[in-house]
């Protein structure tokens, strides 16, 4: 038979990480890119005891971003950044612009990653190219590419203000290619295509801080992601609010329990302790 006082201690203590989690999604409900946490619970024969805590990677809404650089992925996937080290970091986070430096960066400075792209926009591995049946197949078959990823580069001419010295301008299509326009836009030439990867294991990713994840074991090897690109838009967090009050309320009720539980245990160990002495 379990002790009832340890059984309130462990629900004490499973419903206080419960209600941290829940004020977590809560606070960052307008967070960018946040994806909501969830709780689950092994059992309840020894109190409430955690079982493990999973992201939400449900698509968020989108809303316009603060430069026509910021990116929303609708789908599938992650976006690769490269950290100044070389670790590499996924996120859903895609509020990107271009640096003095013509880097394609998010805020903390990592680099956002692609491919080059050849005259017909293909992915050069080396000196080869890759067809796009190729690449259409590797993503439909959640397959690898083997191909490294470099960082996004458009470095601006001092001398005439124009995007590696000759482009007045760039796109970012749905598929990720990265377009140089010239005369008026008369003129796109593929430059870069924004890779996006994604994971058979997600909740297997280690989150080293919102919104920010590295592979492991768990989560497997990346594979190409299935996801749209959408220019000049954030996603933003996919938390449910009503859904989090809610728990958020029966976390209280049992929370009350557990402690009433405790009081109760501690007020017979008091008595008993009293009998024993007289």
């Amino acid at each position: 038979m379990n002790d009832p006082f340890v059984s309130a201690l462990n629900s004490q203590k499973a419903t206080t990480e419960w209600m941290s989690t829940l004020t977590t999604n809560m606070t960052n409900m307008y967070t960018p890119g946040f994806k909501e946490n969830k709780v689950t619970f092994r059992t309840f024969l020894g109190g409430a005891v955690l079982d493990q805590c999973d992201k939400n990677f449900g698509q968020g809404k989108s809303t316009p971003g603060t430069a026509t650089a910021n990116l929303f992925l609708e789908g599938e996937g992650f976006f690769v950044t490269r950290t100044p080290e070389g670790k590499v970091i996924y996120t859903r986070h895609g509020e990107f612009d271009f640096d003095k430096e013509g880097l394609y960066t998010n805020k903390d400075g990592y680099t956002v990653q692609g491919y080059i792209l050849n005259d017909k926009g293909e992915i050069m591995a080396g000196t080869k190219s890759l067809s796009s049946d190729l690449y259409e197949e590797t993503i439909t078959k959640g397959g690898a590419l083997d191909v490294p990823t470099t960082n996004i580069k458009l470095w601006i001419d001092p001398n005439n203000g124009k995007y590696l010295g000759k482009y007045d301008d760039y796109e970012i299509k749905n598929d990720g290619t990265l377009y140089g326009k010239a005369d008026g836009g008369k003129k796109k030439v593929p430059l870069y295509k924004i890779a996006t990867m994604s994971f058979h294991n997600k909740n297997g990713l280690f989150e080293l801080k919102d919104g920010q994840y590295v592979e492991t074991e768990e989560s497997g090897r990346p594979v190409m992601g299935r996801g749209e690109i959408r220019s000049g838009l954030l996603e933003l967090s996919n938390v449910a609010f009503k859904d989090n009050i809610a728990n958020f309320q029966q976390a209280k009720v049992q929370m009350e329990l557990a402690n009433k539980l405790i009081s109760s245990q501690k007020e017979l160990l008091q008595e008993a302790m009293r009998l024993v002495s007289q």
